[in-house]
């Protein structure tokens, strides 16, 4: 595959300003736009070596038959073109954020003659003030029945509305004190709407003004002695207190900011973003979106600013609280390009912005716990993805289609090496079922034999033996006729069974329709050549290389690229991840016991005291080795015998380690 010739622009033609650039199809859609400072340095990479692309790059070169671009003065105007032209012609190749569902805000009709309140979802409309969003409706409307006692804004539709003036008496709330009734009268237009805009400026974090003016008229009514009107006050006072408790404190009362923080795997990425506003979290809400470009975590947050605050649908332009961009944002990794977000923020804003990665104190830890909320959401999107039916048979259907297999492969089992300079080198074999795991027949295995050279070749042995072992204990169980196989040995030529989580024993019988091995092209031949050594041929096998998620089949020179959003990459990609999770585990427990065991742990007649004792005199179990008997028996508590027993071990083992 190469690119296209009538695609490269002829030399020297493309300038070297700032500026956007399109991509488009043969059937002049657009497919993909950039921007970029210098626009022939940032095309250009595009027409060197195909081969040396990114696989998700290489699918949009090669599926473009144009490029065009468009000069631009700043960045700051490249920055807002390619908003611009994103929202547009929606291309098919660059990042869109989808909202992980339709949150509720409270939100304030300022342009109605007499302003509403009312829960609203959906797009932002002109004219109304949004607060929020929220998790949940009944979260608003608690809030509200609190704030009515204080601040009595109508809340009714336009039709009860209708209702009530027509007929001259007001509805419930009205009765009860919680809405001030202009239905009827007993308001003005102009004194209903400020008590709106005091409404709004409460949930915009101007608080202290409404509780400080409450105290002092609960105070005047009881020097008055009006004591029923200083309880109702009263209780007023405690009604905005509980609405302020159910909004988190978490920073000073100065504070505006919204904290940004993303998860990500190789395909996909979840990003959480909390409001704060006068130092509370008024809101949160979060998007998922699928990595179809090459893109980092800076991209990513440029991206998503742009989408966020240019009022995108990744959120509204009018934010949290109606107030546009916040002094502050703060986010998980500095955008792509700093400086010119900064400024298209602060061009949006009116005023300087300040944008950055916190390092220290309250505002970082309010980061970390964005983080979490972020990789919770994405933990739970893969979950509700890998658990439905419909897309777990389409991603079977598309592993079988893209690697020509002759059916579906309904049992998949994965291995993974994993080690540590060479040194406790383990494996793990994980079982999928129907796209889903099946942990009971997860096995773990030692790798037993030693390879010299580099690491890749560690990997290769060691799958060889991996392999070559669980399909000879396949094998030889298989011959026992559907006798159960006793795990007495972890395979052929003994050894220590293979551990699994809460596994049985007995289960090598089950032969996989597919080997999945983490890693590319060696590891995939290795155990291929494990299969074709026990004669096993109706056993497919391929590789998945972890950079950049490519599919490699046995004794094939270029790898096979399943779609990056595809459900197909996304089933191979979370066996080989659990595989890998699997083998670090196992690998870390080993590693663990040999730091914390002693080569005296054997001696027969030596405690934990006594052992501690000696390491202690002589420092090391080196200098310990290199002592006689009597000096052994001089650490107190040793005696005579046990400095023989001590001596006599050392030394045996180092004479058969010698003699080995």
């Amino acid at each position: 595959m190469t690119v296209r010739p009538h695609l490269r622009p002829s030399p020297g033609s493309i300038p070297t300003s700032p500026g956007v650039y399109r991509f488009r199809d043969e059937h002049g859609r657009v497919i993909y736009v950039g921007k970029a400072k210098n626009l022939r340095a940032r095309l250009s990479n595009y027409f060197q070596d195909f081969a040396a692309l990114h696989p998700r790059t290489q699918t949009m070169v090669s599926t473009a038959a144009d490029v065009d671009w468009t000069v631009v003065g700043t960045e700051v105007e490249a920055l807002q073109l390619e908003y611009s032209w994103i929202k547009e012609y929606d291309p098919r190749f660059n990042v869109k954020y989808r909202d992980d569902k339709s949150y509720p805000y409270l939100a304030v009709t300022m342009g109605e003659e007499y302003p509403r309140v009312q829960v609203m979802r959906g797009a932002k409309r002109k004219g109304v003030r949004y607060f929020g969003p929220y998790g949940h409706a009944w979260a608003i409307r608690e809030t509200v029945d609190l704030l009515l006692r204080v601040f009595p804004v109508r809340t009714c539709s336009a039709g009860v509305f209708r209702s009530a003036r027509n007929s001259g008496r007001p509805c419930l709330l009205g009765y009860i004190g919680k809405c001030a009734a202009p239905c009827t009268g007993r308001i003005g237009t102009e004194d209903h709407r400020e008590l709106a805009e005091d409404f709004c400026s409460f949930m915009a974090g101007d608080t202290g003004r409404f509780i400080r003016a409450l105290e002092g008229s609960m105070r005047e009514a009881a020097l008055e002695q009006e004591y029923e009107r200083a309880a109702r006050i009263r209780d007023d006072l405690e009604a905005l207190r509980t609405a302020l408790e159910k909004q988190s404190v978490v920073l000073s009362d100065s504070t505006d900011c919204d904290v940004i923080a993303f998860a990500e795997d190789p395909l996909e990425a979840a990003v959480q973003v909390f409001y704060v506003r006068g130092g509370r979290i008024r809101g949160r809400r979060g998007w998922v979106v699928d990595k179809v470009e090459d893109v980092g975590t800076g991209g990513l947050v440029e991206r998503f600013l742009a989408q966020a605050y240019g009022g995108g649908d990744a959120g509204g332009a009018d934010g949290p609280s109606g107030a546009g961009v916040p002094r502050e944002v703060l986010v998980s990794a500095e955008p792509a390009d700093r400086d010119a977000v900064t400024a298209w923020l602060a061009e949006l804003r009116g005023a300087r912005v300040d944008l950055r990665v916190p390092q220290r104190g309250d505002k970082k830890t309010l980061l970390e716990t964005v983080g979490k909320n972020a990789e919770q959401a994405l933990a739970r999107h893969k979950t509700q993805r890998a658990g439905d039916l419909t897309t777990r048979s389409r991603a079977l259907q598309e592993v079988q289609e893209a690697l020509d297999l002759a059916e579906a492969p309904l049992r998949i089992e994965c291995y993974d090496i994993s080690n540590l300079m060479g040194e406790h080198v383990v494996a793990s074999m994980v079982v999928f079922e129907d796209g889903l795991a099946r942990k009971r027949e997860y096995r773990r295995f030692s790798i037993r034999g030693t390879a010299k050279g580099d690491r890749e070749q560690h990997d290769v042995a060691s799958m060889y033996e991996v392999i070559h072992r669980r399909f000879s204990r396949y094998l030889e169980e298989g011959r026992k006729s559907g006798e159960l196989a006793t795990m007495g040995e972890e395979g052929p030529g003994g050894g220590a069974p293979p551990e699994g989580e809460g596994a049985a024993p007995g289960k090598f019988a089950y032969p996989p329709n597919l080997v999945v091995v983490d890693g590319g092209r060696p590891q995939a031949e290795a155990a291929r050549r494990a299969l074709d050594d026990l004669g096993i041929d109706d056993v497919a096998v391929c590789g998945l290389a972890k950079r950049l998620e490519e599919v490699w089949l046995p004794g094939e020179e270029d790898p096979v690229i399943l779609p990056r959003a595809g459900e197909g990459l996304y089933l191979l990609q979370r066996v080989r991840d659990e595989a890998h999770r699997f083998a670090v585990s196992y690998h870390r427990k080993k590693r663990s016991a040999a730091l914390t065991g002693s080569a005296l742990d054997d001696v027969p007649g030596l405690g934990p005291a006594r052992r501690n004792a000696l390491l202690k005199h002589f420092g090391s179990v080196k200098r310990l080795k290199a002592a006689g008997p009597d000096e052994i028996a001089q650490v107190p508590g040793v005696g005579r015998a046990t400095a023989e027993a001590v001596h006599a071990h050392l030394t045996g083992g180092q004479e058969r380690n010698d003699g080995g």
